[in-house]
């Protein structure tokens, strides 16, 4: 059984860390394209606005994936009622956090409908 203890905590650590390097990927994307765009220049489009996106999406992404680590850890290694009260909080704030993004990048709550969709009806 400890070697299924150690194989668990090695994939969430590996999935800890993918999370954290797609947040980096994220932001350094992001930030290159605003280099790029200033060394080469873009020529239509809202600058701040694509880099907003870009960003954004990477930070989403990012805390999906560190989410599914906190779920393996708590769930597989240390299946407390402290430690899943403690899971429940962090799944409500990133959850918190990922509509607060969502709406940020797209200007709608996750629920609604888009507008391209609303005329479709």
């Amino acid at each position: 059984m400890p070697e299924a203890k150690n194989l668990i905590e090695f994939i969430a650590t590996a999935i800890d860390i993918l999370g954290v390097l797609v947040i980096v990927l994220g932001t350094t994307l992001a930030i290159g394209t605003v280099i790029f765009w200033r060394v080469f220049g873009k020529p239509t489009g809202d600058r701040f606005t694509t880099f907003r996106i870009v960003m954004g999406r990477g930070m989403l992404i990012g805390l999906e994936v560190l989410l599914a680590a906190d779920v393996i850890k708590t769930v597989a290694l240390e299946p407390s009622f402290t430690n899943l009260g403690a899971l429940g909080l962090l799944v409500l704030i990133r959850t918190f956090l990922s509509w607060t993004l969502t709406v940020e990048l797209t200007g709608r709550w996750p629920w609604q409908e888009r507008p391209e969709d609303a005329t479709l009806t």
